[in-house]
């Protein structure tokens, strides 16, 4: 029988049973007086009574029937309530079917526990109190009608479900179709715009290798030009020593080398900013001595324009940790600017205020004037205020960009301001306060303090013959002995015949560069005593490095001013070369 039961199928549908149903309850005993009076007890509930007098019979009747609880007596001959009970939940359609034993003997603890691992639910004692066993069994019959009202609202969830899932396919599937014509029609898109990309990133890859080959031929351009440009300025400064008085012509030469050379620095310093190499050399320099510097290096302009220049100094005197000759480019570009376009004769302001949040110094000018367009575009590369041919004083419209980007680098603005055309203009440098500082200053060194110097033996190495002749005529006026060479394979051999106490020495030579030059003679014996002065036309920190590393004592940059050339002559001591490090000239 047991058999029997467990091969039933185990998935067959439960009826539908209206709430007020009567539930089928099964009573086993073997006793037919017990039987009895449950049926007695229990009447009054309205149920389905059936009865079993043996486990067996129970069985059976269990696959015929579903019972909402199970009244099961202990004590029956062949299959006892235990193991009918073991028997009944092992099925899973019945593992949750309520059952109450009923014993008319004591049991212990462990029989209870058994029972209870068996599926009880409770236990009644013989003889039976009918109100308890009355009202345990409604209890657990009204458990079992709200377990199949449970039942059936499920299902009918479980239907609504499928339509609702089914609805949503539908829906789901007009979606997915619509979305497939949707992705295609972006795919097509997504393909063109690929393709738009991808061209404007080639020319995009063009404009920046342009670009880039654009930096590179205007430091080459300013590179190539410091050649001659040395030649004509050494030839200047022999002329000068030559010259038994002053001459007009001289400094007329000197103030257009000057012009060339700063034109030259622009252009390197385009360059810098494009590759982005400019760095700051920041150092303890007053403000004035930086309005000093630019003043100084457009004197010549203000002389020739017949400008005078009103400078309003801060009360106090005030101390900047910044690199004071690049404040000193910017002051200077912005008075050549207000110079530019001024009329001659027309003054120049230049005003320093200190407010709460920054250091400022405007240069006020009473020139052409700007219009509200004009404010922000002039600070472009290669922008011209007006293009004018009467009015046009030169220049290559680089120089604000590159004052508004120094003035950047020192976290500060520049910003211009004007009135109107033909009401001048107002260029304001602001800098952050955080600048401002309080350290000493080095003591300078003039040049009445600087000892004196026995005449030094100098070779000029150079294969711009023009270059090399002037320095060694220069050098000569100067008072020392110099030689020139042009041909770099021949310097170790010069040096032996001639036995220099100083070399100047070209970078840029073919067959054999400046550094392979100085690290052989550094090698040859005497070569450690002796000072090695690098002429090039690049000056940026790495172009310094390699000529420190190579074993220069001094990096200069071409073209050399009389005064670098001497200094280096006269001050320094031959035979003590500087253990690290290099100094160097602009």
């Amino acid at each position: 029988m047991a058999a029997s039961l467990m091969s039933k199928n185990t998935a067959q549908p439960v009826a539908t049973v209206p709430e007020t149903d009567p539930v089928n309850i099964l009573l086993v005993d073997d006793t037919p007086s017990r039987l009895l009076a449950y049926r007695t007890v229990l009447e009054d509930l309205g149920e389905n009574l059936m009865d079993a007098s043996s486990g067996t019979e129970a069985l059976r009747l269990l696959m015929q029937h579903d019972f909402a609880l199970i009244l099961l007596d202990i004590n029956m001959p062949g299959i006892d309530g235990f193991e009918t009970a073991h028997l009944i939940h092992e099925h899973p359609r019945f593992e949750k079917t309520p059952i109450i034993f009923v014993t008319a003997v004591n049991i212990n603890e462990m029989d209870r526990l058994r029972g209870y691992t068996l599926g009880a639910v409770d236990y009644v004692m013989v003889p039976i109190v009918p109100e308890i066993l009355r009202s345990k069994v409604a209890v657990l019959a009204e458990l079992y009608r709200k377990r199949r009202e449970l039942e059936i609202a499920n299902r009918r969830l479980a239907m609504a479900n499928e339509a609702l899932q089914s609805e949503k396919t539908r829906e789901l599937a007009v979606l997915n179709e619509s979305l497939r014509l949707t992705n295609i029609e972006l795919a097509s898109r997504f393909m063109q715009l690929q393709a738009e990309v991808g061209e404007r990133q080639r020319v995009e890859s063009r404009l920046i290798e342009q670009d880039r080959r654009k930096d590179e031929f205007l430091a080459m351009l300013a590179h190539e030009l410091r050649n001659p440009l040395s030649s004509v300025s050494n030839a200047i400064s022999v002329l000068k020593m030559k010259a038994t008085e002053r001459s007009e012509l001289h400094d007329t030469m000197s103030r257009q080398l000057m012009l060339l050379v700063r034109l030259i620095d622009d252009l390197l310093d385009v360059s810098r900013i494009g590759q982005g190499k400019m760095v700051l050399k920041r150092a303890p320099v007053t403000l004035d001595a930086i309005i000093n510097e630019a003043l100084e290096t457009v004197a010549p302009m203000l002389d020739s324009g017949n400008h005078v220049v009103n400078v309003r100094h801060l009360p106090e005197a005030v101390t900047l940790q910044a690199d004071g000759q690049r404040l000193a480019q910017v002051f200077a570009n912005l008075l050549s600017n207000a110079m530019k376009y001024s009329d001659d004769g027309s003054p120049i302001e230049v005003v320093t205020t200190r407010s709460h949040t920054a250091l400022e110094i405007a240069f006020v000018d009473r020139g052409i004037g700007l219009d509200a367009a004009q404010n922000e575009r002039i600070f472009e590369l290669f922008a011209q205020v007006d293009t004018a041919l009467e009015r046009s004083r030169g220049g290559l419209g680089i120089g604000l960009t590159l004052a508004r980007h120094i003035t950047e680098l020192h976290g500060g603005k520049l910003l211009a301001r004007s009135e109107g055309l033909g009401r001048g203009a107002c260029f304001t440098v602001g800098l952050p306060l955080e600048l401002i500082v309080t350290a000493s200053l080095p003591t300078a060194v003039t040049a009445a303090n600087e000892p004196g110097a026995a005449p030094r033996r100098v070779l000029v190495v150079d294969d711009n013959l023009d270059a090399a002749a002037t320095l060694g005529t220069l050098l000569q006026l100067l008072g020392h002995a110099a030689h020139c060479l042009s041909d770099p394979h021949q310097v170790i051999e010069t040096f032996e015949a001639f036995a220099p106490d100083i070399v100047f020495l070209d970078i840029g030579m073919p067959g054999l560069s400046g550094y392979d030059v100085a690290r052989q003679l550094r090698a040859h014996p005497g070569g450690q005593k002796l000072m090695l002065v690098a002429l090039t036309g690049w000056g940026q920190a790495e172009d310094r490095k390699r000529t420190t590393e190579a074993g220069f004592d001094h990096h200069i940059v071409k073209p050399a001013d009389l005064d670098t050339i001497q200094r280096i002559c006269n001050r320094e001591s031959v035979s003590a070369r500087l253990p690290q490090g290099n100094s160097s000239a602009a």
